[in-house]
């Protein structure tokens, strides 16, 4: 698998000095652009729409939540631990049933307080606490989900074509999580190291296939690939990776672990 850091061949309007820039010269240094940062890996007792979580581990991390009134759903493999009182159901959402990993059938379930209740991913990686705002929406690549708060809705669409090439497949899922009636947590799980880029309107930055985790509803992804060769008359290969446009945050994660999924 090859891995890409492109850059675009432009600086964005807002970081223009003269309103007829001058012809960048080979020498004068690489074409500025947003860099992604690297996000917080230990929050304890933090509190927002209604829970208080804390996110603990280095290795494997942990999202320990405490319920009070506002629940909080989630896929069923990766419940960790709980307090007895703590009462699990199932969480009805539509079409979600139809999703499967490796063959097996993936549904959504929902924890009830008062209590605690911790989650975790068979992976090395981080976990990430995005807090969203009412009205505000998030694309997150599939198998990235480990929880959210019960206010917060879920979608998901079948993308097919060269986005997943790389990985023998014909598509992937991208979630969609929606905090229509007001504040909402949605917690992701990123695999190695994660990472975060804020783009502004019409900046961009291409990211290898598997190396987004998420992205706001506001920033584009396109498909792109470039053809490498060896020489006259002979043979090569080509390598692919997604450009992302703004305005909006892109997340990143190090390492991409391949789960295959079916329809």
């Amino acid at each position: 698998m090859y891995r890409t850091a492109a850059i675009l061949p432009h600086a964005p309007p807002h970081r223009i000095l003269h309103a007829n820039p001058a012809p960048r010269s080979p020498s004068a240094g690489p074409v500025p652009m947003a860099i992604p940062t690297l996000c917080k890996s230990t929050i304890i007792n933090e509190t927002y729409a209604g829970v208080t979580y804390h996110l603990e581990g280095e290795l494997v991390p942990v999202l320990h939540v405490e319920l009070g009134k506002t629940g909080v759903y989630f896929e069923h493999h990766v419940l960790l631990w709980k307090h007895p009182a703590v009462t699990i159901g199932l969480k009805a959402l539509k079409g979600a049933f139809k999703r499967m990993i490796s063959g097996m059938p993936v549904f959504m379930t929902e924890a009830s307080g008062p209590g605690h209740i911790a989650f975790s991913r068979d992976g090395a990686g981080q976990i990430l606490a995005l807090h969203m705002q009412r009205g505000e929406s998030i694309d997150v690549r599939e198998h990235q989900f480990l929880a959210a708060t019960s206010n917060v809705e879920f979608t998901f669409q079948r993308v097919k074509g060269a986005a997943n090439m790389l990985l023998g497949g014909t598509g992937f899922f991208i979630d969609t999580f929606g905090a229509p009636s007001g504040e909402g947590i949605l917690w992701l799980h990123g695999f190695g190291n994660v990472f975060e880029v804020t783009l502004n309107d019409g900046e961009a930055i291409d990211v290898e296939s598997g190396g987004w985790i998420y992205k706001d509803r506001s920033v584009r992804m396109d498909t792109q690939f470039q053809k490498l060769t060896t020489g006259f008359l002979a043979g090569g290969g080509q390598i692919f990776w997604n450009r992302f446009t703004g305005p909006g945050r892109v997340g990143i994660q190090s390492m991409y672990v391949h789960m295959p999924t079916a329809e």
